[in-house]
C-alpha cells in the first residue's frame, strides 16, 4: 500500500507581560499554528511616557480606564496609568485624559532617603489596541483562519451514495457569524456554506449538510452540537464546551453530549478542535453513522466531577461509538478513524468505546491518570490500534470477549493493566502514514486543538 505523509503543525505560545497593560487583550493566532498576542492597550511606563500599543493579528479592545493618579518620585515628576481606549491602529490609540495627583510615595533613592513628595497631575497613558495587520511571522491575521489540512481515514472513502470525499461548504464565500441566532440560521439546510464563528455562542445547534464550520481565534460553541441525518460536514479550529451536567445534575448520562454525530450521518470530519465537559459524552457517534474522521482534537474534562448515579467516575466517558449492543442495525456502519488526538485530564473511559464498526486508532496520545480504561473493542467490532502513546494510564487496551482488537507499535510509559491485543483487526481501505512514537507526544501536544 502506498503511503501518504502527514504534516504536523506546531503551536508556539507567546505571553505578553507589560506593566499597566490595558484591559481587553487576548490571544491571536496565525496560519502555521503559532499563536500571537493581539494588540494590547498602551501601558504607562514607570516614570516616563505611555508605551505604544503593539501591532497584533486582530484589533483589540484597548485600555478601558482613564489615567489614574500620578505618583511622584523624588524629582517631582509624575505619571498616570492606563489610558482611554483608542481606535484600532498599528500603533495604538490616542492618549487618555490626565490623572489625578497621587498622595505620593516613598522613594528609596540611592542614599535610602524616604522623602515624600506630591506631584502635579500626570497625563493619561496611551490607550488603544494594535491594528489588524499581519501576524509577526508574516502569515495571516485572525480574520482568516489557518488553512484546512488534508483529510485522512474513513471520511475519504466513498459510501452511502456519497463519492469524492468530504468537502463541506467547498468554495462558498465565507460568512462570519457573531451571535447564536446568526449561527443557527447559517448552519441549517443543505446549501453549501463556509461559516466562520467569532466569539462565544451558547445554545443547542444542529448542523446541516454541506457545511464547513471554522472558528476564528478564540471561537467557542457552548452547549451542544449535533449532526443528525446529515452528510458532508467539516468542523474545525474551534472549542466546543459541553454543559458539564448542568442540564442533568442528578444523572450526567441523561444530559447532552458536547457533540453527537447520529441518525445515519456520514462523511463528517472534526479536525483541530477542543471538545470537553460533555454531560453524557464529549463526542459520540451513534445510530448508523458512518465514514467519520476525528483528528488533531483534544478531549478532556475541566474537573474530576462526580454525579449521583455514576459516583466517582462522574460519567466522564469521552467518546462512544454505537449506543447499545442491541442496536444491530449499526452492523456494517460506524466506521471511524481517530488520529493525532489527545485524551487528557480527567477522562475516565471511552477513548473510544466501540461497537460494530471498523475503528482505526493511530498516532494518538493518552495522558489521563486514575482512569478505568482507554481504548476498547466491543461487540462485533474490529479495532486496529497503531503507534499510539499511553502515559501513566490504566488499562490502555480493553478488548471485549466478543470484540476484535489488534494492537501494534504502541508505546506504554508508566501504564498499568492490559497492553496487548492480538486479534486480526482489519485492513484500512485508505492511505495513511504512521508517525514514529518517539517524538509523538510532544508533536501532538504542540499541534492539537484550535490554532
Amino acid at each position: 500500500m502506498s503511503l501518504q505523509p502527514l504534516s504536523l503543525r506546531y503551536v508556539l505560545f507567546t505571553v505578553a507581560s507589560a506593566l499597566g497593560v490595558a484591559a481587553g487583550a487576548s490571544q491571536g493566532c496565525s496560519s502555521n499554528g503559532t499563536d500571537q498576542p493581539l494588540g494590547t492597550g498602551g501601558a504607562s511606563a514607570e516614570g516616563g511616557s505611555a508605551g505604544a500599543a503593539t501591532g497584533g493579528s486582530v484589533p483589540g479592545t484597548g485600555g478601558t480606564t482613564t489615567g489614574s493618579g500620578g505618583t511622584s518620585n523624588n524629582t517631582g515628576g509624575v505619571q498616570a496609568t492606563g489610558g482611554a481606549a483608542g481606535s484600532g491602529g498599528s500603533t495604538g490609540g490616542a492618549a487618555g485624559s490626565g490623572g489625578v495627583p497621587d498622595a505620593g510615595r516613598r522613594d528609596s533613592g540611592a542614599d535610602a532617603r524616604a522623602a515624600v513628595e506630591s506631584g502635579a497631575a500626570g497625563a493619561g497613558g496611551a490607550g488603544g489596541a494594535g491594528g489588524a495587520g499581519p501576524a509577526p511571522d508574516g502569515s495571516v491575521s485572525c480574520t482568516t483562519p489557518p488553512p484546512q489540512g488534508t483529510p485522512i481515514g474513513w471520511v475519504t472513502v466513498d459510501g452511502m451514495g456519497f463519492t469524492g470525499g468530504v468537502t463541506g461548504g467547498g468554495n462558498a464565500a465565507p460568512m462570519t457569524v457573531t451571535t447564536a441566532a446568526q449561527f443557527s440560521a447559517a448552519i441549517g439546510g443543505t446549501a453549501a456554506r463556509v461559516i466562520y464563528v467569532n466569539g462565544t455562542l451558547s445554545g443547542s445547534f444542529g448542523i446541516g449538510s454541506n457545511k464547513t464550520i471554522v472558528g476564528l481565534c478564540g471561537a467557542r460553541l457552548q452547549g451542544h452540537v449535533g449532526v443528525s441525518n446529515q452528510s458532508n460536514v467539516i468542523v474545525r479550529n474551534i472549542t466546543i464546551q459541553g454543559n458539564n451536567c448542568t442540564d442533568s445534575p442528578q444523572d450526567c448520562s441523561a444530559g447532552a453530549d458536547a457533540v453527537t454525530i447520529g441518525n445515519n450521518s456520514h462523511h463528517v470530519w472534526f479536525d483541530h478542535d477542543d471538545v470537553f465537559d460533555g454531560s453524557d459524552g464529549n463526542l459520540d457517534i451513534t445510530s448508523g453513522s458512518d465514514f467519520v474522521t476525528i483528528s488533531w482534537t483534544k478531549f478532556h474534562y475541566s474537573t474530576a466531577r462526580t454525579d449521583p448515579l455514576a459516583g466517582a467516575s462522574g460519567h466522564r466517558f469521552s467518546n462512544l461509538i454505537g449506543s447499545a449492543d442491541t442496536v444491530t442495525t449499526d452492523a456494517g456502519h460506524l466506521n471511524v478513524t481517530w488520529h493525532h488526538n489527545w485524551w487528557a485530564d480527567n477522562v475516565d473511559q471511552r477513548m473510544p468505546r466501540t461497537r460494530f464498526g471498523q475503528i482505526h486508532v493511530f498516532n494518538n496520545l493518552y495522558t489521563p491518570t486514575g482512569n478505568l480504561y482507554c481504548t476498547n473493542a466491543g461487540i462485533q467490532t474490529h479495532v486496529l490500534v497503531e503507534n499510539n502513546v499511553y502515559i501513566g494510564s490504566n488499562n490502555p487496551l480493553s478488548p471485549d470477549a466478543n470484540g476484535n482488537m489488534l494492537a501494534r507499535g504502541n508505546l506504554f510509559q508508566g501504564t498499568r493493566g492490559t497492553t496487548t491485543a492480538t486479534g486480526t483487526g482489519f485492513t484500512p481501505p485508505y492511505m495513511y502514514t504512521l508517525d514514529a512514537t518517539a517524538a509523538l507526544a510532544a508533536a501532538i501536544m504542540a499541534g492539537v486543538g484550535p490554532h
